[in-house]
């Protein structure tokens, strides 16, 4: 039976001992297998050919990194198709984003690659160099197939609708634009962030997110009564964006305040990465931003619904009281030190009028991004700050911003570009992605990269990182907007701020997209 030859890691290491019994070869193989071809079914029987038994190793879904989407077969569908080729023998899920703990398990005689590996390429993930050596470490040896490479990405954005409405149009142009070497080209800009040196203002957020399963309704008062499972904590608002900058880049530094708690401090150090350095005011009158949220999961879909939120701000009271004059002094001395000054203004009392005069003042690039949320709606506007090289926003704070100039969107968004003097300008559009334009009067549309989101909350600090990091670096608009789409849409692909958005999935989900 199928079902029979699907086995863990944990339990192979017994079969395997049997196998070794009778003096039989193992032969592993390792991938995705998302879109079960030809090319599979050739590369398998060719290493099957090469010993006794072959063991096929498969990435399980939350260790696929390539894309949003991905993969469109789950767990269950990809190992029953492999399964039921007569000619493997065992298949295994791999828990992680490599093959190790299964090379491990199964210590195969024979590791095979197929022919596109052979020149000693180490892939966007960095993997395979290391399965290699763990392979040689446990006696082993490697061989290569050598049949002809098909795409299973290729096939699933061809012909599978894989990608939503518009992407495979817009891939299509990168590649006639800029050539088949368009994903090389790409990945050295990226390479490049890391000569930035970088400094993050603006208000941190603890994000607070309380999962819990409803009941119904109380008999007494009608109130929506719920079931607690579980609490985890998250760093938002500009401790998310240093995080997603961080992977990008390893001189990044972040200048913001927070009051007294001693308990988020430690978190927020423990969760940072080691790289960062943190300029963290603290004044007892400062209350830190926490939203606590209270979540469903969605019964049939993958992502949450939000009951409700209770957030715990600085009032204007509050803020009345706050004593800015060690965040004046720290701006004077940091701002003019970096080559990227990102500001995310969050409404939430760290910036004054006196901050913004000194950051726009002294930052050699400014990139900007100012948010409308529920505290603050129709008050926190870009428009209090009177230039920046780059931006941010969103459609929602572009027309709060500009409620007597119509609704084009275009139109606005190189109102907002002049008026700021900026070189670059992205506004996101939600489910309809993107669009950007450059000082040359240059427009891009980018569509989404995905539909099926768990959950949004940090999309726009992902889709910003990035951003600022190429409008600094002067990456096209049509290659930085698709770059700060694919980031929005790994966020979006996750919960919370619990994950930063990593380089190796980001060129991934990049190189994928582009396999038309």
């Amino acid at each position: 039976m199928a079902e029979n030859k699907v086995i863990s890691a944990e339990g192979f290491p017994a079969i395997r001992d049997e196998i070794k019994k009778k003096n039989k070869k193992i032969v592993m193989c390792h991938g995705v297998f998302d879109l079960l071809h030809y090319g599979h079914i050739e590369h398998l029987r060719e290493a099957k050919s090469f010993g006794d038994v072959l063991v096929v190793s498969v990435t399980s879904e939350p260790y696929v990194n390539k894309g949003p989407d991905r993969p469109y077969y789950n767990d269950a569908q990809r190992t029953s198709f492999l399964a039921s080729i007569e000619f493997v023998d065992y298949v295994m899920l791999s828990n992680e984003q490599t093959a190790l703990a299964n090379i491990n398990a199964v210590q195969p005689d024979i590791f095979v690659k197929g022919q596109e590996f052979k020149s000693g390429t180490d892939g966007v993930t960095g993997q395979i160099s290391a399965e290699i050596e763990l392979v040689e470490k446990l006696g082993g040896t490697i061989r290569y197939t050598q049949g002809i490479v098909y795409s299973s990405s290729k096939l699933l954005n061809n012909y599978f609708s894989a990608l939503p409405d518009g992407v495979l149009e817009y891939s299509q142009k990168l590649l006639d634009k800029y050539g088949k070497n368009v994903f090389d080209r790409i990945t050295d800009y990226v390479d490049k962030f890391e000569d930035l040196k970088i400094l993050v203002i603006g208000d941190i957020i603890i994000d607070e997110y309380i999962f819990c399963k409803p009941q119904g309704l109380t008999r007494k008062d009608s109130t929506l009564s719920t079931r607690f499972q579980s609490v985890e904590q998250y760093l938002g608002g500009s401790l998310a964006l240093t995080r997603h900058m961080a992977e990008l880049c390893p001189n990044v530094e972040l200048l913001s305040m927070m009051g007294s708690e001693d308990d988020l401090y430690d978190l927020i150090e423990s969760k940072m990465p080691n790289s960062v350095n943190l300029h963290m005011l603290r004044d007892n009158g400062f209350v830190t931003p926490v939203k606590r949220r209270y979540l469903k999961k969605h019964p049939q879909r993958n992502e949450y619904d939000k009951l409700f939120s209770v957030n715990y701000l600085n009032d204007k009271d509050a803020i009345k009281r706050i004593r800015y004059e060690e965040f004046h002094k720290s701006l004077h001395e940091l701002v003019p030190q970096f080559d990227l000054v990102a500001v995310c203004d969050y409404g939430h009392g760290l910036i004054d009028n006196e901050s913004i005069e000194i950051i726009q003042n002294n930052s050699r690039f400014l990139s900007l991004n100012c948010q409308t949320n529920s505290s603050n709606y129709g008050t926190n506007l870009i428009t209090k700050y009177t230039k920046a090289d780059s931006f941010a926003l969103d459609e929602v704070e572009m027309q709060l911003a500009f409620p007597h100039h119509g609704d084009n969107r275009e139109d606005l968004l190189t109102f907002l570009r002049e008026q700021l003097g900026a070189s670059t300008g992205y506004l996101t559009i939600g489910a309809a992605g993107a669009i950007s334009e450059d000082k040359e009067g240059n427009k891009v549309s980018v569509p989404a990269l995905t539909l099926n989101v768990t959950d949004t909350i940090g999309a726009g600090d992902a889709f910003f990182s990035i951003s600022s990091l190429c409008a600094s670096t002067k990456v096209p608009i049509d290659i930085s907007t698709l770059l700060s789409n694919a980031s929005a849409s790994i966020k979006a692909c996750n919960i919370g701020n619990k994950n930063s958005v990593k380089k190796k999935d980001l060129l991934k989900s990049i190189k994928t997209i582009l396999n038309v």
